[in-house]
């Protein structure tokens, strides 16, 4: 009886790992490299490939180098990469963890109607290759770091509107850690605690990002996220933003408390009034 095997998987969010059937493939550096450039593109010619993971040397010592790391791939079935004249492509039965992430995300930013489970855990997950600092690698970590942004505040939304502020606030949160200064993913955290009709939680929230948002950049909320508070939250709100002014300019001197000290810290300082 012949025994169909899985495809083989390449991780690239998070540290980079190849996996068969038999396990964990070892892989050196330039292997790593190459197989990850083409994990992420696709195809690329050969030239395109000794330029971009050689660029320091000459062009003939790049093209060595690749043949080199080509050659040196670990062989199987089906292989990592194939060729086609100059073209250089991965195996289509590699599975790559980035296409399953865009995918989901892309799905939700265009409200195609999310699988909350899974879409929450690939969206809440590592960045591209932490610790890589190559160019190429840097600009498609920060592209994929802006989508899975704009995901999780889309997520975010959807579950509210779906009457699910508990997982709503874990999709925001998830932003919020990503990006702490990011207003938005901080307008969905208060729009779930609204939801849940938990008032005093969406003041003390807005009230912490007032005073994060003056300390770092010396700025305000929008108006925007202001007019989604309750009338007279919303009045002391700006008493609090104000308050928070006041306590940074007293100071003279930025913030260097994270996140969740901040939201500690910063109270609803015109209870009392």
């Amino acid at each position: 009886m012949n025994v169909v095997s899985a495809p083989p998987r390449l991780r690239l969010l998070g540290q980079f790992r190849l996996e068969r059937d038999t396990g964990t493939v070892e892989l050196g550096r330039n292997g790593q490299r190459l197989l990850a450039y083409l994990g992420l593109r696709g195809h690329a010619s050969r030239t395109v490939l000794a330029g971009t993971l050689w660029p320091e040397v000459t062009e003939g010592h790049a093209r060595g180098s690749l043949r080199t790391t080509l050659w040196k791939l670990p062989p199987g079935e089906p292989p990592l990469i194939g060729c086609t004249g100059d073209a250089l492509q991965v195996a289509p039965a590699l599975r790559v963890d980035v296409h399953a992430f865009i995918r989901t995300a892309l799905r939700v930013v265009q409200g195609d109607g999310p699988q909350t489970g899974p879409s929450l855990d690939l969206l809440t997950g590592e960045d591209l290759l932490p610790g890589w600092d190559e160019d190429w690698v840097l600009l498609e970590r920060e592209r994929l770091r802006q989508l899975r942004l704009h995901a999780l505040d889309a997520l975010a939304e959807a579950l509210i509107r779906q009457g699910r502020p508990a997982l709503a606030v874990e999709a925001a949160w998830a932003s919020v850690r990503a990006e702490p200064l990011r207003e938005s993913a901080h307008r969905a955290v208060v729009s779930a605690h609204l939801a849940e009709g938990n008032v005093a939680e969406a003041l003390r929230h807005y009230e912490a990002f007032c005073r994060l948002l003056d300390e770092e950049l010396g700025v305000t909320p929008s108006p925007r996220f202001t007019r989604m508070l309750p009338e007279r939250p919303r009045d002391s709100g700006r008493k609090a933003a104000a308050s928070c002014t006041r306590a940074s300019a007293t100071t003279g001197s930025p913030s260097t408390t994270p996140w969740k000290d901040a939201s500690a810290s910063c109270t609803w300082t015109s209870r009392g009034t």
